[in-house]
């Protein structure tokens, strides 16, 4: 059973959006934190660990300040530090590992948001080890999320790649294409990487147009999602079709459809920004 909701009023309030930490957690800079135990966002490359001993999953309680922990803010007014397991020979005793990935999660909003946020931190930290200048070790800011290098004194910041996902419509129907890896018979919509000197709205009719061969206008942006698996943002968009006949980039994709809006196929998860839109512009309830 999922402990997500069954249906958002706002793209804002999707899962791995801060929002939907709002009134639980606070964050703050590393450099910050107070000592003494506290929560733990526990990650087991893409599980969170959680304490399952109460009716209500929750962040685990301990005392998380040694080795490779990163101070995070304060979750419930209390101090909530990040730990990568991923490397351990024998994780915690007494706890429950949950997937962030799961189609239907079993962890509440607030949870899985708060376990993707920890995963983002993660994948950046492996990542911003050494300075891109100079090549020396790097430390993370005292003050900020960032990290400086004490040879060269430049500093980095997290790296969030924008992505354009968009639902091409015309009358009755939507355009839904399929990757081969995905579940049988899911079908999503189009999405890629932002290129350089791109609008995001560009992203959007180009990837369209490689990816199927069909050609764009009237784009409106619908809204946004972060995505940490491993560093997105999904930026949301629905367009018009104008025209062009349908062709199947087949290095991208398995397969790309019209499908009638009474007769969808299997669609992505409800966390997903992909799903979001085509509920909220085809208004399925």
């Amino acid at each position: 059973m999922s402990g997500l909701p069954e249906r958002y009023d706002s793209a804002l309030h999707l899962p791995f959006n801060r929002a939907c930490l709002a009134g639980r957690f606070v964050m703050k800079s590393s450099g910050d934190d107070p000592g003494g135990a506290g929560y733990g966002v526990l990650l087991d490359n893409s599980c969170l660990l959680v304490d399952a001993s109460r009716a209500d999953l929750s962040l685990p309680w301990g005392d998380w300040t040694a080795g490779n922990s990163l101070y995070l803010g304060d979750w419930q007014g209390q101090p909530c530090r990040l730990v990568d397991l991923g490397q351990a020979d024998v994780l915690p005793e007494g706890l429950q590992s949950l997937s962030l990935l799961q189609q239907e999660p079993q962890l509440s909003i607030d949870l899985l948001s708060i376990g993707g946020l920890g995963r983002m931190l993660l994948y950046w930290q492996d990542r911003s080890r050494y300075c891109g200048v100079c090549g020396m070790p790097m430390a993370w800011l005292p003050d900020a999320w960032g990290r400086h290098c004490s040879q060269c004194q430049a500093q980095a910041y997290p790296a969030i790649h924008p992505c354009a996902i968009v639902l091409v419509t015309r009358p009755g129907e939507v355009l839904l294409t399929r990757k081969a890896n995905w579940a049988p018979g899911r079908y999503s919509l189009v999405a890629g990487f932002q290129e350089l000197g791109e609008a995001l709205e560009e992203t959007a009719a180009r990837e369209v147009l490689e990816e199927t061969g069909v050609q764009i206008g009237n784009i409106r942006y619908v809204g946004s999602q972060c995505w940490p698996f491993p560093s997105q943002v999904m930026v949301g968009f629905v367009a018009d079709y104008l025209g062009g006949e349908l062709t199947v980039d087949k290095q991208e994709l398995d397969d790309a459809r019209w499908f009638a809006v009474d007769r969808l196929p299997v669609l992505p998860p409800k966390r997903s920004i992909a799903r979001y839109i085509i509920d909220s512009v085809l208004d399925r309830k």
